[in-house]
């Protein structure tokens, strides 16, 4: 683009209809707060200069907001759009200007570019973007004569003849620097609300004769959440746009409706997903892998042929190639799993290295580990890896190490290579390679002990 291109974004309201105290524009759509997806539209329309305009719970907003390359305004007092448009700051931009909701996160940067390109090739001073939608509600009525923008009608304000109207208000703007700083001190307040309307500017700029148009989008650009039931089909509606590119890249998706996968994660073809599987943040995977019912994986990285089995819950972990994970498995931050490993059912791992063909087949915690390869840990295994003085200890295991039933490795330990731990052991002490580790009381056999203890039978019934 050889002009400038600013985006101003609107988001110091309330959200009363949201019910929730938390600012509208940080409840997350697909797990990412709804402000950062209209920020990224922008950034992706070419916007170098973008302005946040904050008011309730700003220091809030700004806190979320800052880790993206936007500068933040604050809107003191609820006068409107016009006004939170002025707070913005605008004698200090030049070039054209995008005026945009923060609620609007469905309006993706493919969408402003197209507007822009229509709005150069029409040679426009000011533009509303318009959409024509099923429900109109109360979204305001665009008017137009011979195809020509005349007026944009509040539905408030309206006649029932103008509410037949489909095509609405997407309360999106472009206009020309030169042209908004003309226009905008001259908005009025002269409404029962008191306010200042960003939607006067139209009026203004066709009175003055300004190049005045109204570019017609997508019904998804108009949409904007005001209720949580809005924000859930705005879940609904990018969770779809997910999946199906997902299956367009080859995956195969049981289920659409019902799978949910965040728009940064990366599946390889080939792939299974079953219904109720959510994948968060930066997940990677290879190819063929299968993710099974109601598992949820947050930035991890997996290989080719995984598997995640029911109910698992996976966090910033990486799994190499073939390997099994679950039912029912959770894996912490910070844990790695070699080639062809599998974790069994109920076996939780945190921080833990878990070496190539190791195997933990159920009941299981090991934390703060390295595991390493062709090893066997028995069900009821436990590294004791938090002590008294409340820091954390390392057990290491070597290569094909066999570790019974119900062990405790009472961290810091080290087990050589090719050793035995008995069933019932609580491990101390390092154990030597091809060693037998045996910590347990002897078996005492009392016979006839029992029968001290018996009942009559006509006492038992």
């Amino acid at each position: 683009m050889d002009i400038k291109l600013a985006a101003i974004i609107l988001a110091a309201g309330k959200g009363t209809r949201m019910c929730s105290p938390l600012p509208k524009v940080l409840h997350p759509v697909a797990g990412i707060p709804m402000i950062h997806k209209v920020i990224h539209a922008c950034l992706g329309s070419g916007a170098e200069d973008i302005r946040l305009v904050v008011g309730f719970q700003s220091n809030l907003v700004k806190n979320v907001s800052n880790i993206l390359p936007v500068n933040c305004y604050e809107q003191l007092n609820p006068l409107g759009t016009a006004d939170a448009v002025k707070a913005a700051q605008i004698d200090s931009i030049e070039g054209l200007i995008l005026i945009i909701n923060g609620d609007h996160p469905l309006i993706q940067a493919q969408d402003l570019k197209s507007i822009i390109r229509e709005f150069q090739e029409s040679k426009s001073d000011l533009a509303v973007v318009t959409a024509e939608v099923k429900n109109p509600g109360s979204l305001g009525r665009i008017v137009r004569h011979h195809g020509e923008l005349m007026a944009i009608v509040e539905a408030k304000d309206a006649s029932q003849e103008t509410l037949k109207i489909k095509e609405v208000n997407s309360g999106l703007y472009i206009v020309k620097s030169d042209v908004l700083k003309d226009l905008l001190p001259q908005v009025q307040n002269n409404n029962s609300q008191r306010e200042y309307y960003l939607t006067d500017i139209i009026t203004l700029g066709k009175e003055q004769e300004y190049k005045v148009s109204a570019i017609k989008s997508t019904p998804t650009v108009a949409f904007g959440v005001n209720t949580q039931e809005e924000l859930a089909r705005a879940n609904r509606i990018i969770f779809r746009r997910k999946t199906k590119a997902l299956m367009e890249q080859g995956v195969v998706i049981i289920d659409p409706k019902n799978t949910y996968v965040e728009e940064e994660v990366e599946i390889g073809p080939g792939s299974v997903i079953y219904p109720g599987a959510y994948l968060r943040g930066k997940t990677k995977s290879g190819a063929f892998c299968v993710f099974e019912p109601h598992c949820f994986v947050i930035d991890c990285h997996l290989g080719d042929s995984v598997e995640v089995r029911a109910g698992s819950y996976l966090e910033k972990s990486k799994l190499h190639n073939k390997v099994s994970v679950g039912p029912y498995a959770r894996l912490r931050p910070e844990t790695e799993l070699g080639e062809e490993s599998h974790i069994g059912n109920f076996v939780e791992l945190k921080k833990v290295k878990f070496g190539k063909k190791s195997k933990a087949g159920h009941l299981t915690y090991l934390g703060d580990a390295e595991i390493g390869e062709d090893v066997n840990i028995g069900c009821g295994t436990i590294t004791c890896n938090y002590a008294a003085d409340r820091k954390k200890y390392k057990t290491k295991i070597g290569n094909r190490v066999f570790v019974g039933s119900d062990v405790q490795f009472v961290a810091p330990v080290e087990v050589g290579e090719g050793s035995i731990i008995a069933s019932g052991t609580t491990v101390t002490e390092d154990v030597p390679a091809k060693a037998l580790a045996i910590a347990r009381a002897k078996q005492v056999n009392k016979e006839n002990y029992a029968t001290k203890f018996d009942v009559p039978e006509e006492q038992g019934e």
